[in-house]
């Protein structure tokens, strides 16, 4: 790679700038704010499938079933 101090500084100047041109060009974002960067991650967690209901409802009963046996520990020791 050639060093900066063997090239004319307006032409060393001007590669600079050139480069961090192109870097910022890179960072462009997608979105214009962030509510629509928020609609298209929800939409594309809906394809994916995330915000569906539990298919199971044994979760609900076992949680039910121990409160119960809480409840009635609580009660039985008072």
């Amino acid at each position: 790679m050639e060093s900066i101090r063997t090239r004319n500084p307006r032409s060393a100047l001007m590669s600079l700038e050139a480069d961090a041109a192109s870097a910022r060009s890179g960072f462009a974002c997608l979105f214009s704010d962030s509510d629509e960067y928020e609609t298209a991650l929800i939409a594309e967690r809906r394809a994916q499938g995330r915000y569906q209901p539990p298919r199971s409802r044994w979760p609900i009963v076992m949680l039910l079933g121990v409160m119960l046996m809480v409840v009635g520990t609580v009660l039985l020791f008072n």
